[in-house]
C-alpha cells in the first residue's frame, strides 16, 4: 500500500508491503469537525474563559502588559490568536503599553521574516516585539527556588509586567506531558540556568516524564510553579489538526484552561501500542522537523510501540541540519550509546549542560533500537549521530530487514508528535 508522510513543507511517499503491516497509529484530530470557524473558535474561548475573569476585565488599570508568544519552532496560528488578544486588552485599557515577548526558550533568535510569517506584517510593523534571550543575565529577574531545587530566573519584562498573558498551542510533549500553558514561562521566557535545572537528568529519567503524563511529572511541577510565581494571569491555547487549523481553543487560568485542553487533546490522541519489529514515524512536517534535534520527539513516539531490538525509521526533512552543537558533539565524540546514557544519568541537576536532555532521550532510544533516518541532512552528520541515512522508504525498509535478518512487521505513525501511545 502507498503511504504519504509529512516531510518538511511537502510529503514523502512510499510503498509498504501490506501483508507486513501491523497497523497505522493516528490521532483523531483530523476527524474532529469544529462547529465554528478558526477565528470564531478562538473568539468564543476568549469570551468564555475557564477559571478566570475575562481578559478585558483583567486589563483594566493594567498599564504595562506583556503578551508571551511562541517562537518560530511552533506552528501556533498567531495571526488568529494575537489580534484578538490585543483587541481584548485594549477594550479593557485603551492606553495599555503592550509588549509581545517571543518565548524562544533556549532556541535561536526568531528572524524578522519568521516574525512576519507568524504575525503578519501589520503586527510586526505596529506592535512592540521583543525576542527573549535566555543568556542575557542583565535582562533577568530572580524569583526564588523551584520545587525541584533549581533557581527560578525569568525575563525582566515579564517579571515587571502589570499583566502577563500568553498564547500557545497544546500538543503531546515527550517529557513535559503536554506543551502549552505553563511552558510559556518555563522554558519559554526563563534563563538558561533555570531551563537546564528543570531539564536535569534525574527529571528526564522519571517514568512520569513521558508523553501525555502530567500527574507526578517533576518537570511539569516546576513549570506550573514558575507560571504561578510569575503571575501568568491568562492564556489562550489552541488545539490544531494536521493542516495546522484550529479545531478547539481554551482560554483563562494558566492551569485550569490548560488542563481542559489536555483532556480534550488526549481523547483524540491516545492510542494503544501496536508492537512491531519496524516502526515508521515522523515529526509532523514543517516547522516541527526543521532539525535532527527536534526529530527526537517523533522517535519517542516510535519508541513506545517498537519491539526491543527493533528498528525505527524516522522521516524528517531537517533542512537546518543538526540543530544543537552540544547534542551533536555528545554522539560524534562517543560511539557507545549506553555509555553516553550512563554518563548523563550521573550529572547533578546544577551541572546540566546544553542539549543534555535531548541527548539523554536520544541515547535511551539508540541503546535499544537502530534508527534509520530519512532526511535532507548531510549523511555524515546522520552517521555521526549514530543513525543510518536513507533516501527513501523503500531503501529504509530494505536496510531494516537486513538489520533484523528477516522481513519484520511494520507499524506506521504518520504524525509522530500528535500521538500518545499507552
Amino acid at each position: 500500500m502507498k503511504i504519504k508522510l509529512p516531510y518538511g513543507k511537502t510529503v514523502l511517499e512510499g510503498d509498504i508491503p501490506e501483508q507486513r503491516l501491523s497497523g497505522i497509529i493516528k490521532s483523531r484530530l483530523d476527524e474532529y469537525l469544529p462547529e465554528l470557524s478558526e477565528w470564531d473558535t478562538v473568539a468564543e474561548s476568549i469570551k468564555n474563559p475557564i477559571g478566570s475573569p475575562s481578559l478585558r476585565e483583567l486589563a483594566k488599570g493594567k498599564n504595562k502588559v506583556v503578551l508571551i508568544a511562541s517562537d518560530h519552532t511552533r506552528p501556533v496560528p498567531s495571526k488568529i490568536i494575537v489580534p484578538q488578544m490585543l483587541a481584548e486588552i485594549r477594550e479593557g485599557n485603551p492606553d495599555a503599553d503592550i509588549t509581545i515577548l517571543i518565548a524562544t526558550g533556549c532556541h535561536r533568535q526568531t528572524t524578522e521574516a519568521e516574525l512576519e510569517a507568524k504575525f503578519g506584517p501589520e503586527i510586526v510593523k505596529n506592535e512592540k516585539i521583543v525576542i527573549h534571550d535566555c543568556q542575557q543575565a542583565e535582562n533577568m529577574v530572580h524569583f526564588g527556588t523551584l520545587p525541584g531545587g533549581g533557581e527560578l530566573i525569568i525575563n525582566r519584562l515579564a517579571a515587571e509586567a502589570d499583566l502577563l498573558v500568553s498564547e500557545g498551542f497544546i500538543e503531546p510533549h515527550f517529557f513535559a506531558g503536554f506543551s502549552g500553558g505553563r511552558k510559556s514561562i518555563l522554558p519559554g521566557i526563563a534563563s538558561q540556568k533555570t531551563v537546564y535545572a528543570n531539564h536535569c537528568a534525574e527529571f528526564i529519567d522519571s517514568p512520569f516524564a513521558r508523553t501525555g503524563i502530567i500527574d507526578g511529572n517533576p518537570i511539569h511541577k516546576d513549570m506550573i510553579f514558575a507560571a504561578r510565581t510569575a503571575k501568568l494571569a491568562f492564556i489562550v491555547n489552541v488545539v490544531i489538526n494536521s493542516e495546522h487549523k484550529v479545531i478547539a481553543s481554551f482560554a483563562g487560568d494558566c492551569n485550569e484552561a490548560h488542563v481542559a485542553g489536555t483532556k480534550f487533546l488526549a481523547d483524540l490522541c491516545r492510542s494503544d501500542a501496536i508492537l512491531s519489529d519496524i516502526v515508521i514515524s515522523t515529526n509532523n512536517g514543517y516547522p516541527l522537523d526543521q532539525n535532527i534535534y527536534q526529530a527526537v520527539k517523533g522517535m519517542c513516539t516510535a519508541e513506545a510501540t517498537v519491539k526491543r531490538g527493533g528498528v525505527i525509521i524516522m522521516v524528517a526533512a531537517c533542512e537546518d541540519g543538526c540543530g544543537g552543537d552540544a547534542f551533536y558533539k555528545t554522539f560524534a565524540e562517543d560511539p557507545d550509546d549506553k555509555h553516553i546514557l550512563d554518563e548523563i544519568r550521573k550529572v547533578p541537576a546544577d551541572e546540566t549542560i546544553a542539549d543534555q536532555w535531548q541527548s539523554q532521550i536520544f541515547a535511551r532510544i539508540l541503546a535499544e533500537q537502530k534508527v534509520i533516518f530519512i532526511s535532507k541532512s548531510p549523511k555524515d552528520i546522520v552517521r555521526a549521530l549514530h543513525m543510518i541515512p536513507a533516501d527513501s522508504l523503500e531503501q529504509a525498509l530494505s536496510m531494516a530487514d537486513e538489520i533484523l535478518g528477516y522481513e519484520g512487521s511494520i507499524t506506521v505513525i504518520p504524525e509522530g508528535i500528535s500521538c500518545i501511545i499507552a
